[in-house]
């Protein structure tokens, strides 16, 4: 008997601890390359987001490699002997001697940490960073900075061939011959001076641009000839030159050249994610890494192209929406829009029709849902996403950062051309920006008749007539970067460079609500009654069950805390779209305090007394629920005033905790009130500071 007592008492706490955290959602493959590296059989890619991923079978699957790594967006990977080296957007450069099993930071000297590039010639290694170059002859031991004469000190790319160094930047390309002791511009003919790639193959050097093409010189940057016969698109963001054969990867697609640059055709069969940020050779495989949609492998030159992506899931989410009782949708950076209709159980991509993969924010209305895209404007779908057509008549901006409904108005808010509202689902547009004097938009959130702009620089608007004019409303806003809002009852919330700020009157004054928000980059609000929800730059979520009067972190369970760039909540969860992570979820009951301490089932309702009591400043409210119910949770005070609403959802039968956090009361009584189907009972507590 004491068996089996003890077991259940192991159930209950395994279900009330199992959702405690964060988990990440089962996520497509692909995602956002910025580097590759092969080493022997194995082939290393860096990711923007999630860190560092091995495969050695030819990208036949992947698993991350990211023990030790402490910043997970790896701009730069290289080899020299058994030692490969990454280089990340400012942690500087990290080192494994175990072919990814484990890193060490080694930074000794490195005073700019944010690497774009590495290069190996012999023993030595070069980092290219914003800061200039840096040298190492230890395998990273220390580095020097090596920058005389070096006038632009953001250097995109490194390439060595013998003995010379060439280091590409947005002032040309510069050449060292002494290790980079001393460097000189080698510019002439460089009709474009934008240098994001080079690479050598004997006495031939190859510069690609940014707007110019392919470059060749032929006497180490002497001078420089424009090669872009049948290159069709000029912004070339990585080269890789054989023996005979080189390639050129571009903002549309890869192009191959066998006369050095004589000549290009385009090879993109089977590529189906035409940004290609680096290419990297190994034996007679040539991988291509792609801005959404992971590593392309090709085995005949460029002839074709098959997505090798399996285990590699590093994809960034803009933005989420979720439409009728089932679907939710994830618009991504770079990988188009995915569906789940099981709460993120499994997803599905659905981009029939959408033309630009880049969704920056989504909106549902009755069975349509919108997609706002960077450059191609609205898409428009009424059959969840099977296919997509574009909506654009009349918009003038098609860069749509926000989405939202008032009724049969859509409105879209842009990225310089302000607002414009539709009346017909997307069948034409007419800017309404009179007033709006800044019209980089970011977010857009109705309440009530009111819609409010948060604007890039200029603060947050207001229109009280859809649209049809526009007023600053920015009174005590200390920061006019807003880049979220939203509304919980009477309150708005909008979220800044600065933290969140609270207005009670509709904008009409704004009051700083930040204690406890310790990365005050909001990127994301979501609210849920008096819940408060925060999704942060690099500190991941903030919770406030009090108007922002104080925030606490929500982060268990993320594998390192990531950029929250979206929040939805929807069907008992709360869903996070982050920077390279997919998206993870977590028990919107569980993460608000609410947690369900036993599934066995009372023979009756109850409400017990909190306990502490009394109490300073938190108190914990256990209810018993004898079937499936519609629960509210709710505290008052002496007056009657509602104060917050604990919980106000439907809730399976069992037994629940609530916590209540009262820190920004004053001692007194209070009381507590459960409603819930056929009963409801009042108890008092008390608060003693």
């Amino acid at each position: 008997m004491k068996k089996i007592i003890i077991s259940l008492i192991f159930l209950v706490l395994s279900v009330s601890f199992a959702n405690a955290q964060w988990v990440q959602m089962s996520s497509p493959y692909g995602g956002n390359i910025l580097s590759l590296t092969t080493s022997g059989t194995n082939t290393f890619a860096g990711t923007y987001g999630s860190g560092i991923y091995l495969s050695n079978n030819n990208g036949g699957n992947w698993t991350a490699v990211n023990s030790g790594l402490t910043n997970q967006y790896v701009y730069a990977l290289s080899v020299s002997g058994t030692n490969i080296f990454a280089g990340t957007y400012g942690s500087g450069v990290f080192r494994s001697i175990n072919n990814g099993g484990s890193w060490t930071a080694v930074i000794t000297g490195l005073t700019n940490q944010y690497v774009n590039t590495l290069a190996v010639s012999g023993t030595n290694i070069f980092a290219g960073t914003y800061g200039g170059v840096f040298l190492s002859t230890n395998n990273g031991g220390s580095w020097t900075a090596v920058n005389t004469g070096l006038t632009d000190l953001t250097v995109y790319t490194l390439a060595a061939s013998g003995a010379n160094i060439f280091a590409g930047t947005y002032s040309g390309v510069f050449l060292s011959t002494n290790n980079g002791t001393s460097w000189t511009a080698v510019n002439s003919g460089l009709t474009n001076l934008s240098v994001l790639s080079l690479s050598s193959n004997g006495t031939n050097l190859f510069a690609g641009t940014y707007g110019g093409g392919v470059f060749l010189s032929t006497n180490n940057g002497g001078s420089w000839t424009a090669v872009n016969s049948g290159i069709t698109n000029l912004y070339v963001w990585t080269i890789t030159a054989g023996v005979t054969n080189i390639f050129a990867g571009t903002s549309y697609g890869i192009f191959l050249s066998t006369n050095n640059g004589g000549s290009w055709t385009a090879v993109n069969t089977g590529l189906t994610h035409q940004t290609v940020n680096v290419l990297a050779v190994n034996g007679i495989n040539l991988f291509a890494g792609t801005l959404g949609g992971g590593v392309f492998l090709s085995a005949n030159n460029g002839g074709s192209w098959t997505a090798v992506n399996s285990g590699l899931t590093n994809i960034t989410v803009n933005t989420l929406a979720a439409s009728g009782v089932t679907n939710i949708f994830a618009g991504t950076h770079g990988s188009g829009i995915f569906l789940t209709t099981n709460n993120g159980g499994d997803w599905t991509a659905v981009n029939n029709g959408l033309l630009n993969y880049y969704v920056y924010s989504l909106a549902a209305s009755g069975t349509n849902t919108f997609a706002g895209t960077y450059g191609d404007g609205v898409f428009l779908s009424n059959n969840n996403g099977a296919n997509w057509s574009a909506v654009n008549s009349g918009l003038t901006n098609y860069y749509v950062y926000a989405l939202t409904v008032n009724g049969t108005n859509i409105f879209t808010g842009t990225y310089g051309g302000g607002v414009f509202v539709s009346g017909n689902n997307g069948g034409s547009w007419t800017a309404v920006n009179s007033g709006l004097t800044n019209q980089y938009i970011w977010a857009l959130m109705v309440s009530g008749s009111n819609i409010f702009a948060a604007t890039d620089g200029g603060g947050v608007f207001l229109s009280t007539n859809n649209g049809g004019s526009w007023t600053a409303v920015n009174s005590g806003l200390t920061n006019l970067y807003v880049w979220s809002l939203t509304v919980s009852g009477t309150n708005i919330f909008a979220g800044t460079d600065g933290g969140v700020f609270l207005s009670t009157n509709n904008g009409g004054s704004w009051t700083s609500v930040n204690s406890g928000l310790l990365y005050q980059y909001a990127y994301d609000l979501a609210s849920s009654g008096t819940n408060i929800f925060a999704g942060t730059y690099a500190g991941g979520v903030y919770f406030s069950s009090n108007n922002g009067g104080n925030w606490v972190s929500k982060n268990q369970g993320f594998n390192y805390i990531p950029t929250i760039y979206s929040l939805l909540i929807a069907n008992n969860y709360i869903f996070a779209g982050t920077d390279g992570q997919f998206i993870w979820r977590r028990s919107y009951t569980e993460i608000i305090g609410i947690k369900q301490i036993s599934k066995l089932i009372p023979s009756s309702f109850s409400l017990q007394q909190n306990y502490p009591n009394p109490f300073n400043p938190s108190t914990n409210i256990r209810y018993d629920l004898p079937k499936n119910s519609f629960v509210k949770l709710v505290v008052f005070d002496l007056l009657g005033r509602e104060l917050e609403t604990l919980v106000n959802e439907k809730q399976s039968a069992g037994t629940y905790e609530a916590t209540f956090n009262a820190s920004q009361y004053n001692s007194g009584v209070y009381f507590y009130k459960l409603i819930t189907d056929g009963y409801s009972e009042t108890k008092r507590m008390l608060m003693i500071k």
